[in-house]
């Protein structure tokens, strides 16, 4: 039996000879020949925060045509929390109607999306990013992506220790190299003695997600992260953060060496270790993490097969002081609370649902104009949360009726009349941009609720607090694998049914359905719907109901999503 070591992956050779992310970049984008970029670019681009895509609704259209794919680039910001200006959501919103499809997007991770950039429009839109004091740097890529902080406790005066932790988590994870600078500000030019002190010359060997919770909310759903900090709240003040590691939601179909997995608590810490730890968890998984298989990649796999105790060992002798044990803490929901709620501070926080948190001017729901002059007169900020959705925070209780009128008059209010299951509902964007959907996810949410709807209130169920998330490909980028009901895509019009999950965002659900339409999906769905109606207990979630009824069996800290209950 051969006992050579595997080759790394082709990404793991690109990084290799990228001169720290440069490549052949600056070439690429000035190529006339082609709306795309050259091959190994469209993987370093990615660490700039921009991911190269094509219209599949006419790829084939364009191939009889004999003509190159419609290419076009995703832009994504870092916004660490979520929080931004109402002058950096002007600027953003400018950005959609002149470089992009005229729609804003707010992703899973806090983040704005531009979708269609041209290329010839790649480099003044950064320009204009960073102009409005925001990057897109290391928003993509194998490096420590968009920090997640909870967006909005009532003690405001937590929410803005725990988010400046966030900030600095972020800030202190950046790569360190100029590329970024140089190839789209035209900053100077590095004549060598650069170095990466945290990521090295390759980076880490996928990418690497962290979060900070404060309980009792986890919306940031800090269980699916690589890393995650839950703050410990004492007497209204941070003491300090309990660590919890290797968490992931992306599988492969068939491919039983991937799973999602819960990250495992393993210890406390005061608020000062906190970058310490994040820094040497990053370098254990920069040393220890796969890189011969990308999809074999992330850290969970090395909590995984080598086990917590060894990790925390590790961990401890890297740090050179051990943990504390994990202190007590309870999550409620990983939901957002919508409509008003004001803050301890006498301000009050807006929180409106956005579909899929796409912003755009559609007929009926001309949101992109109505946010736009909400942002005009707003005097507080705005804050992206973890299920697309957004805060309008910090409103002075004078400034709360004109808010209400402009909201009002834009049709921002459909929160007040959307089912519990409309308003909760994730979907990752699929097709037609992304390269890895095989099915329809934010395009056919909308359509699925309503039929879902139809049969909740047949039950006498739509007012069910049912969380229901769909993915277009087994990746998982809106956490399906944590979800009550999980749609994942693996053909045209046909997904695996995952059941299960929990509205804390503490269980795994389980597959249920393999490979099924609507039809079967609705069929499968309709008898258990019928039985939860008769037999929940007072409170009890559906999630809840189908393991405790035995439809599924409680999912284990890792789960084959390939495996069926």
């Amino acid at each position: 039996m051969s006992t050579q070591p595997k080759p790394p992956s082709e990404v793991e050779h690109i990084k290799t000879q990228s001169r720290l992310l440069r490549g052949t970049l600056a070439d690429s984008l000035v190529d006339p020949v082609t709306g795309s970029i050259a091959s190994q670019d469209t993987a370093l681009i990615k660490f700039h925060g921009s991911y190269q895509q094509d219209d599949r609704d006419v790829r084939e259209e364009r191939r009889l045509q004999k003509l190159e794919p419609a290419y076009s680039f995703m832009l994504r910001t870092r916004l660490p929390g979520g929080v931004c200006t109402p002058a950096q959501w002007l600027a953003m919103d400018a950005l959609a109607r002149d470089h992009a499809n005229h729609t804003l997007r707010i992703t899973t991770r806090q983040a704005f999306q531009l979708h269609g950039v041209i290329k010839d429009d790649l480099k003044p839109t950064m320009a204009r990013i960073n102009a409005a004091l925001l990057d897109t740097l290391a928003a993509c890529g194998d490096v420590n992506r968009n920090v997640l902080c909870n967006p909005n406790p009532v003690d405001s005066r937590v929410h803005e220790t725990v988010y400046q932790w966030s900030v600095r988590i972020s800030e202190h994870l950046l790569p360190r190299t100029r590329a970024y600078y140089e190839i789209w500000l035209d900053g100077e030019k590095v004549a060598g003695g650069e170095e990466e002190p945290i990521y090295g010359p390759t980076y880490l060997p996928r990418k690497f997600k962290t979060a900070v919770a404060v309980p009792p909310l986890n919306d940031v759903d800090v269980f699916a992260q690589d890393l995650g900090f839950i703050a410990i709240i004492e007497n209204g003040a941070l003491v300090g953060f309990n660590v919890a590691v290797g968490g992931g939601m992306g599988a492969t179909h068939g491919d039983a060496a991937t799973y999602p997995r819960l990250a495992d608590v393993v210890g406390f810490i005061p608020p000062e270790k906190t970058l310490a730890v994040a820094e040497e968890v990053v370098k254990i998984h920069r040393d220890f993490g796969d890189r011969t298989n990308r999809k074999h990649a992330r850290l969970k796999y090395v909590l995984e097969e080598r086990g917590v105790p060894w990790f925390t060992a590790e961990l401890e002798k890297r740090l050179g002081f051990a943990l504390e044990p994990a202190r007590p803490f309870a999550f409620e929901h990983n939901g957002d609370r919508f409509g008003w709620v004001e803050g301890h501070d006498g301000r009050w926080h807006l929180t409106l649902h956005l579909d899929s948190g796409r912003v755009a001017d559609l007929p009926g729901t001309p949101h992109l104009t109505g946010l736009r002059e909400i942002a005009r007169v707003h005097q507080g900020d705005f804050r992206l949360t973890p299920n697309q959705n957004l805060i309008i925070a910090n409103v002075p209780p004078e400034a709360k009726e004109a808010i209400d009128a402009l909201v009002t008059r834009y049709a921002l209010n459909g929160f007040q009349k959307a089912s519990p299951l409309r308003r909760n509902a994730l979907a990752c964007v699929a097709l037609p941009t992304c390269g890895l959907a095989m099915a329809e996810a934010e395009r056919y949410l909308p359509a699925f609720v309503e039929k879902l709807e139809a049969r909740l209130v047949a039950h006498g169920l739509l007012d069910a607090n049912l969380l229901l998330r769909i993915t277009g490909c087994p990746n998982g980028c809106a956490r399906p694998y944590l979800a009550e009901v999980g749609l994942v895509g693996k053909a045209p019009g046909r997904y695996n049914l995952h059941l299960g999950g929990d509205v804390r965002g503490q269980r795994l659900n389980r597959l249920y359905r393999e490979n099924i339409d609507e039809e079967g999906i609705l069929s499968a769905l309709e008898p258990l719907l019928a039985e939860y109606a008769r037999e929940r207990k007072p409170g009890e979630g559906f999630g809840d109901y189908v393991v405790r009824a035995g439809h599924v069996q409680a999912a284990p800290k890792k789960a084959a999503p390939n495996a069926a209950a």
